[in-house]
């Protein structure tokens, strides 16, 4: 069977691979969207679906900064019982790095999850390696903020868990220094016919990302390093149709092949990564001197690989999202930013056949957005909306939004000027706000349709009334390079605000359509 890379295309940066069974897994990071830590599960390697999320509850990442939040999580599994390991990062701001380790268990792979096991929070990247005498042992990367450096992450420390006690038990060991790619983060460590093989990412998460590799006959090293690193990367490549490889687990499926998932970009025009850090798969095997290299024998990350399944389902991925607001709970392709929904916001029940959102704060808040979205996985994009709005005023807005951060978004919205319904449009370029001057009076009552084509790195809003069939362009070919950048990708979705009165205002929203369209 074929693999056409990215496998989960969009945003699914940090991929942690496994394999129960003939099942297999990979956990993603999530950051400040929510829920936190997205799972998607795999007959075949090549077809995933999206089964469940591990942090829905357990957390609150109100007040959280761009970038930060939950990030890289591992997963494993052992015991009768699968496992994540995750970060929280409340602050990157130099020369510290404010996180927090966790640990979050459950027997089915669907939960219910366990309550979060506090770590630690010398680092960030935790995972935990179960050895074959019993014993546990939680890795993560090691945060110097005296370094001198840029390399404050200068390598991996190791500390025995006890899943009795549930805590972290004797001393860290520093076991790696990292090789001379520097930035050492994302440790894997598995041991195979006698070998201790640890995994890292270094080089930083741009251009210079790489997978490098280092073992040792010891579980406390000293870890010699492949003299053929890095076994992945982009860098030296900018032509490279999959560049920032790197950051990469290990898998041995059913049919005895060795597989890696990596993260990677794929930037337009080579400098735009709209649709963020992305999860694909390598095939790789080991060398007659016991090192781990890419089957292909170089280092650059392949478009195809070819595998051995005994699964032959359809490899089509799932290119259509419509959702009719017509269940009882939200489906579980949206997200929310650092807050859960709830039936105070988010109501599925007031007004049947609709999804009734409550006003939040602005569309920058870092506390009470009431935005849900979906990942854009595309480069050419259409999507719409219809929503029933009745604004008082032009502090009250809800529409439909392009959206990467607070200081960049791409937003089509309704609200009120001059006694007249409006629709509008503003948007925020790396922290320069405009409201631009496509604006169209509407009609002051009933229901307003608003699509958004996205062809690349150029978008074009369009409306009508609900009960016309043609829609009317509002501004076209608008330049969006600028959602892209950092450690996510560029979300679509719903949302309203009200600038005068905290949830004084509501919209309705009859339902929302998603169609990748034909590269």
């Amino acid at each position: 069977m074929k693999i056409m890379n990215p496998v989960l295309p969009g945003f699914h940066p940090d991929p942690s691979i496994i394999r129960v069974e003939d099942r297999y897994y990979i956990a993603v990071s999530s950051f400040a969207w929510m829920p936190g830590v997205r799972i998607y599960e795999s007959k075949n390697l090549v077809k995933w679906h999206h089964v469940t999320d591990v942090l829905t509850h357990q957390i609150d990442l109100r007040g959280v900064p761009e970038n930060c939040g939950i990030w890289a999580p591992q997963l494993s599994y052992a015991d009768g019982e699968f496992h994540v390991l995750y970060t929280i990062v409340s602050s990157t701001k130099r020369p510290f790095k404010d996180c927090q380790n966790y640990l979050i268990s459950t027997k089915r792979i669907e939960g219910p999850w366990s309550e979060p096991v506090y770590l630690n929070g010398s680092g960030f990247d935790p995972s935990l390696f179960h050895g074959k005498d019993g014993r546990k042992w939680v890795l993560n990367a090691l945060w110097d903020y005296r370094m001198e450096t840029p390399n404050k992450s200068c390598g991996i420390v190791m500390q025995e868990y006890d899943p009795q006690q549930k805590k972290l038990i004797g001393k860290p060991i520093k076991i790696f220094d990292g090789t001379r790619f520097a930035k050492t983060e994302a440790p894997h460590l598995i041991e195979r016919e006698g070998w201790y093989y640890l995994i890292t990412a270094e080089g930083g998460t741009g251009t210079g990302h790489c997978v490098t590799i280092a073992r040792s006959k010891e579980l406390f090293g000293p870890y010699e390093v492949d003299p053929n690193n890095p076994m992945l990367t982009s860098r030296n490549h900018p032509e490279w149709p999959l560049q920032c490889a790197g950051h990469a687990s290990l898998v041995e499926t059913l049919n005895h092949e060795w597989i890696i998932a990596h993260l990677c970009t794929r930037p337009i025009h080579r400098e735009v990564p709209i649709l963020g850090r992305e999860t694909a798969l390598q095939k790789v095997e080991w060398t007659k001197e016991g090192w781990l290299q890419l089957a292909n024998g170089g280092s650059l990350p392949e478009s195809q690989i070819e595998v051995v399944m005994n699964d032959e389902r359809s490899a089509e991925n799932q290119s259509i999202f419509r959702d009719d607001f017509d269940q009882n709970t939200i489906d579980l392709e949206w997200n929310t930013l650092r807050i859960m929904p709830n039936e105070r916001w988010c109501n599925l029940k007031q007004r049947p056949g609709y999804l009734r959102l409550l006003s939040g704060d602005s569309i920058q808040s870092l506390f009470e957005q009431h935005l849900l979205a979906v990942r854009q996985t595309a480069f050419r994009v259409y999507a719409e909306t219809r929503l029933d709005f009745n604004p008082r005023n032009y502090l009250q807005q809800a529409g439909l939004v392009l959206y990467l951060d607070t200081d960049n978004y791409f937003y089509c919205y309704l609200t009120r000027e001059d006694q007249k319904r409006m629709i509008c449009v503003m948007r925020s370029c790396r922290g320069e706000f405009e409201v631009l001057s496509e604006k169209m009076e509407v009609p002051l009552v009933g229901e307003i349709v608003i699509g958004v084509q996205i062809d690349e790195d150029r978008a074009s809003f369009l409306w009508r009334e609900a009960d016309e069939s043609e829609m009317i362009p509002l501004c076209q070919g608008k330049d969006i390079s600028y959602l892209s950048g950092g450690f996510t990708g560029n979300m679509i979705g719903i949302c309203v605000q009200d600038m005068e009165q905290f949830e004084g205002s509501y919209a309705d929203f009859a339902y929302f359509y998603y169609q990748n369209e034909k590269e």
